[in-house]
């Protein structure tokens, strides 16, 4: 009897197991199903927009889908016929403006963010309190007393305005890499001090090798934002074409009497600003995985 008991309970916890293994396998099936959909969804646009840019019909609208005819020449009057449209400048100016607001930006914020996260002093929270409530305001509202403060100081409708505008709030941006600094233990800080390091060098030769996650993170963004930024570009470049940004160029592809001729070239001048952006992304990726496994014990 106590055999069969056992053998029953047996059978009833095999059934038990195979009926858990069948529900996981149905839903990891539905949950795959639903992310391929949207996966497929999503890169529609890409492929329709990397096909328009090869398409060798004008025009921004079809009655067809596919292409009749494909060229390489969209690009290649990108960077020819610059005379109404100075893309190779804009790409430039577009560049140049990106990296060094990227340098800045990730500068502020990862040193505003460390000290807030390791110093304590009498405005601490306070100053936390009133940056985070600012940071909650969209930028645009301040961007017509932002033009009016550069045009005083003769920086309106410069590359270096851009820069400054990109970078002067970023430390507003602080609480996510606080949390992050905020997780990383404070006895490395106070092993650190024992041994004769100061706060600059624990920041930079120990806080920030354990840091390369939120350090990709900060970067990506610091770089993207200027890089498809169109509001700022617009109020204070005004007609100044030679240094527009990309953002801001293209635009102007779209308007009424150039959309027509110009619209593959838009496509395609739209594929190529998508480039720096994968391979910065493509390049610090793995620091994703590597920085906190990597940091502190490493000798």
């Amino acid at each position: 009897m106590i055999e069969n008991g056992l053998e029953v309970n047996k059978n009833v916890k095999e059934k038990k197991r195979k009926l858990k293994k069948n529900r996981t396998k149905l839903t990891n099936g539905i949950v795959y199903v639903i992310l391929a959909v949207l996966g497929i969804i999503w890169i529609i646009p890409l492929l329709w927009l990397l096909l328009i840019s090869f398409r060798e019909e004008p025009g921004a609208f079809t009655t067809y889908i596919m292409p009749k005819g494909y060229t390489l020449n969209n690009y290649i009057k990108l960077f020819t016929e610059t005379q109404l449209f100075n893309y190779p400048r804009w790409y430039l100016n577009t560049f140049i403006v990106a990296v060094f607001s990227c340098i800045l930006s990730s500068f502020f914020i990862l040193a505003i963010s460390y000290t807030l996260s390791r110093m304590r002093f009498r405005m601490r929270k306070p100053i936390m309190n009133i940056a985070l409530i600012l940071g909650m305001f969209p930028g645009f509202m301040s961007m017509i007393a932002i033009y009016h403060i550069l045009k005083a100081i003769g920086l309106q409708q410069s590359l270096l305005s851009l820069v400054l505008v990109y970078s002067g709030g970023a430390g507003l941006q602080y609480y996510i890499a606080k949390g992050f600094f905020d997780t990383i233990p404070r006895s490395l800080d106070e092993a650190a001090m024992l041994d004769g390091a100061t706060k600059n060098d624990i920041f930079w030769k120990i806080t920030l090798p354990m840091s390369k996650p939120i350090i990709t993170y900060t970067v990506l963004m610091a770089f993207m934002a200027p890089w498809v930024d169109f509001i700022f570009a617009s109020v204070i470049m005004k007609d100044n074409y030679q240094n527009y940004t990309i953002a801001l160029g293209l635009y102007q592809m779209l308007s009424r009497e150039n959309l027509y001729k110009y619209f593959t070239q838009f496509c395609a001048g739209a594929v190529l600003i998508a480039i720096p952006i994968t391979i910065l992304f493509i390049k610090m990726q793995k620091n994703y995985v590597e920085g906190v496994t990597g940091g502190s014990v490493k000798g």
